[in-house]
C-alpha cells in the first residue's frame, strides 16, 4: 500500500512555465514563453568563473556570501539609489532571487498573516505564502495598463495584513511603479507594522527613459523591506541561480537564520567573478537600452501580425491581445499556437490564482533577432 502524503499545495500542479517548454521542444516551436535569453551571454564573465576555479576557489565560501562581493554590491547600491548598505549586516547571496523571495516570507509570515499580493502575480509568490499558512489577499492590477488601484489596497488592509509584495518591473505585464505609486505605498504603511517584499530582479531592464523606482531609494519604506534582486536577468546567465537580497540588520539577521540551514552558501567561483565583474558598470548601465533594442524589434514584427500590443516598461516581456484573432481561452490558444504555429507564449491567466481571462498571452521578447523574425513570420499565419 502506497504511503500517504499530505500534499501541503494540494491545488497546485506542474509550473505553466515547464508545460509550455516541454511542448515547446516537442513541437520544434520557438520558444517565447519562458524568460531566458537564447543568445550568447558575456564571454569575459565566464572567463573570470574560469579563473577562479583554476585559482583553486572551489570550496564553501562565507554563508552570507563572498565579502568582496557583498562589498561591490553595497557600491553599486551607493551609485546607483544613493543608499547606504552595510554590506556586513545587510545583504546575503542567495541561489537566485526566487530562493530570496522565499526565505523572505518564511522569515516574515506566521499562519494567518495576510499578505496584499497584485494580480497577476510572478507564480511562487502564492504558492510560497500559503505553504506558510499565511493568506494572499489578491487585488486585481487594472487592466489593460495594469496599474495598482490604491484606493482599493486601503479598503482590503485589516489588522492581519503582515505584507504588501511589490514586483517592478512587473512579471509579466512589464509595467513599473511611478513616484506616485511609492508617495501611496508610503502613506499606507507609515505607522503600521505592515512589512514589503520588493521583486526587483528586472532593475536593470526598464526602457523608455523611465525611472527605476526601487525601495532602496526610500529610507523610511527600506526600514520595513527585504529587496530582492538577479544576477542571472542582469548578465544573461538565468541558469547559474544566483541572486541576492538587501534588508536592515534586524529583518536580515532573521533571514539568515533560515537560509544558514536551508541553501547556506552559494556558487564560491561564480561570487568571485562576480565580484570583480561588478566593476565594469557600463555592462548594467547599457543593459536597459539594449533589451529596448529588441523589445522595439519585434513590436515592429508584430506589427504584420493581428496581435495587439499592451505597454511594456521594463522586464523581458510584453504582453499582447488576441482578441481580434479568437474567442478561445487563454489556455487553448497559447497551446494551438505551439501546436499548429510552432510559437510557445504564456496565457497571462495562469498568473491569477483563480484565473482571469482577457484574451491576453506573455511573450519573452529577450531574444536574438533571427529567433524573434521567425517566430513573428510564423505568426503572421494566424
Amino acid at each position: 500500500m502506497p504511503m500517504k502524503i499530505h500534499d501541503k499545495l494540494p491545488a497546485v500542479g506542474t509550473t505553466i512555465f515547464t508545460t509550455i517548454s516541454l511542448l515547446a521542444t516537442e513541437y520544434k516551436a520557438i520558444n517565447l514563453g519562458q524568460g531566458f535569453p537564447d543568445y550568447a551571454m558575456n564571454a569575459a564573465l565566464i572567463e573570470l568563473v574560469n579563473k577562479a576555479m583554476k585559482n583553486g576557489s572551489n570550496q564553501y565560501t562565507h554563508m552570507n556570501g563572498l565579502p568582496l562581493l557583498r562589498k561591490r554590491i553595497a557600491e553599486k547600491i551607493q551609485y546607483l539609489y544613493t543608499a547606504t548598505i552595510n554590506p556586513e549586516t545587510e545583504i546575503t547571496i542567495t541561489p537566485g532571487a526566487t530562493y530570496a523571495i522565499y526565505t523572505a516570507l518564511t522569515t516574515l509570515l506566521q499562519p494567518g498573516d495576510e499578505v496584499i499580493v497584485f494580480e497577476p502575480a510572478y507564480d511562487s509568490y502564492i504558492p510560497t505564502i500559503e505553504l506558510n499558512g499565511a493568506v494572499p489577499v489578491l487585488i486585481p492590477l487594472h487592466y489593460p495598463d495594469y496599474a495598482i488601484d490604491w484606493n482599493l489596497v486601503k479598503e482590503k488592509i485589516s489588522p492581519k495584513t503582515t505584507m504588501i509584495m511589490l514586483n517592478t518591473p512587473h512579471n509579466p505585464t512589464g509595467a513599473v511603479l511611478s513616484k506616485n505609486d511609492i508617495e501611496q505605498l508610503r502613506a499606507i504603511v507609515k505607522d503600521t507594522n505592515i512589512f514589503i517584499v520588493s521583486d526587483e530582479v528586472y532593475e536593470h531592464l526598464i526602457f523608455d527613459g523611465k525611472k527605476h523606482e526601487s525601495i532602496l531609494r526610500y529610507p523610511d519604506l527600506y526600514e520595513r523591506s527585504v529587496v530582492c534582486f538577479s544576477f542571472g536577468k542582469v548578465y544573461d546567465c538565468t541558469g547559474w541561480k544566483m541572486g541576492y537580497c538587501v534588508a536592515p540588520p534586524d529583518l536580515m539577521k532573521a533571514f539568515r537564520k533560515i537560509h544558514q540551514f536551508n541553501a547556506f552558501s552559494c556558487n564560491t567561483p561564480v561570487q568571485y567573478a562576480l565580484a570583480e565583474f561588478l566593476q565594469r558598470k557600463e555592462n548594467y548601465l547599457e543593459l536597459g537600452n539594449r533589451v529596448q533594442q529588441k523589445r522595439d524589434l519585434f513590436k515592429t514584427l508584430m506589427a504584420a501580425t493581428k496581435f495587439t500590443p499592451l505597454p511594456s516598461y521594463g522586464s523581458y516581456f510584453q504582453l499582447y491581445s488576441y482578441e481580434a484573432i479568437s474567442d478561445e481561452s487563454e489556455m487553448d490558444f497559447a497551446l494551438r499556437l505551439v501546436k499548429w504555429y510552432g510559437v510557445a507564449t504564456i496565457p497571462t491567466s495562469a498568473f491569477y490564482k483563480n484565473g482571469k481571462e482577457n484574451k491576453v498571452l506573455r511573450f519573452c521578447f529577450s531574444k536574438t533577432a533571427e529567433t524573434l523574425e521567425i517566430a513573428a513570420e510564423r505568426l503572421t499565419k494566424l
